[in-house]
């Protein structure tokens, strides 16, 4: 199994970075192997159980997961995507400071049968990937969110 976990900062509160994060298909903004991703019934809330169909490039093969959030909190998120080489979990965590929000990014992907086999070799792959999400999530959340509102001047 591979494990990528990377800590992030944000000026937006807890609760706008969670309302953000919790539709998955928000990934093509923030992930960088994300081509595309698609809610399974596009009209329904967005709650636990809720799925999307994840279609990523990866060392320059395209594939597609099948998402579920499986765990949705005001402090965390957790997706679980599978097909039949992996499964991968998306465990995100969200913590309010006095002046920002620290976002923990737990990735964790398993192959199955053969690829196995692969684990080693990806690591370091899978390591610049949470590197790219690192740089890529903060801005994709001041984009979507907009910048924060100034707050009060000192006297």
């Amino acid at each position: 199994m591979i494990k990528v976990e990377r800590v992030m900062y944000s000026s937006r509160t807890r609760d706008e970075i969670v309302a953000y994060m919790a539709d998955f298909s928000r990934a093509e903004q923030w992930d960088p192997g994300t081509i595309t991703c698609r809610r399974v019934n596009a009209n329904d809330p967005v709650e636990v159980g809720t799925e999307w169909l994840n279609v990523s490039s990866f060392r320059g093969r395209r594939t597609e997961l099948r998402y579920e959030l499986t765990r949705m909190s005001n402090d965390r998120l957790t997706f679980v995507g599978r097909n039949k080489t992996a499964t991968s979990t998306d465990d995100l965590h969200f913590e309010t400071l006095s002046d920002s929000t620290r976002i923990t990014y737990d990735a964790q992907v398993g192959f199955h049968g053969i690829a196995r086999l692969a684990t080693p070799l990806l690591k370091r792959e899978f390591e610049r990937l949470g590197d790219e999400v690192s740089r890529q999530l903060p801005a994709a959340l001041e984009q979507a969110l907009g910048p924060c509102a100034p707050g009060p001047q000192q006297p």
